[in-house]
């Protein structure tokens, strides 16, 4: 089962992240990033610390996904393994289609046509929602700010989010990042126990032959 964790820079997913390692041990879940999780995801981050051309730096973004996904998470997942990624494919969708803007037409259905036929869709995405103020002032902590975290382009960017969340309600969960950090991580925690019990049976139901 895939687990995704999305969100606005400064929602505070890296800490959950860390957070739900105990709550989820039982399940020994593989946690992973993008990008970073491979060496490509090197390449990604000096591309958005140069500031590259915004297509470049989308293509390398995609590159960092099939990596991602040829090295960590296809195999997981076929080992029956529950993944939880901080940040996925719907981030490209998000920040990309703020980047890529008066630069490709319509970015989103170049983004997405960009990955059809090779990624995986989660099977759980939770959107962590916070006031775009709210996020600066907990950035302003942060050493080295990337220029996706200015105050336009994150409220570009959460429109896209939520954009994407009402196009496919099924899979995503809308979370407030404004509560308590124990309390998200229980609910979170809670909903991913839940949706894997489920899948385990349905994945368990008999075939009806007719």
């Amino acid at each position: 089962m895939l687990v995704t964790l999305e969100g606005i820079d400064g929602t505070g997913k890296s800490t959950l992240v860390a957070a739900l390692a105990e709550p989820l041990a039982d399940l020994d879940p593989v946690f992973t990033r993008e990008p970073g999780a491979t060496w490509v995801g090197e390449a990604v981050r000096r591309a958005i610390a140069e500031e590259t051309d915004p297509v470049t730096e989308a293509l390398l973004f995609a590159a960092d996904h099939a990596a991602h996904l040829a090295a960590v998470i296809r195999p997981a997942l076929d080992a029956g393994k529950l993944v939880i990624s901080d940040r996925y494919s719907d981030s490209r969708y998000a920040y990309q289609q703020v980047t890529l803007d008066g630069i490709v037409p319509d970015p989103l259905s170049w983004l997405r046509a960009l990955h059809d036929g090779w990624t995986i869709v989660p099977d759980r995405t939770f959107l962590f929602m916070l006031p775009v103020e709210e996020a600066l002032l907990r950035l302003r902590q942060k050493n080295g700010r990337e220029h996706f975290e200015r105050r336009d382009v994150l409220v570009k960017v959460q429109e896209n989010y939520l954009h994407l969340a009402r196009a496919d309600p099924a899979r995503f969960v809308i979370v407030d990042a404004m509560k308590d950090q124990e309390e998200i991580c229980r609910f979170v925690a809670g909903e991913i126990r839940t949706s894997v019990a489920s899948k385990r049976r349905r994945m368990k139901r008999p075939r009806q032959d007719y």
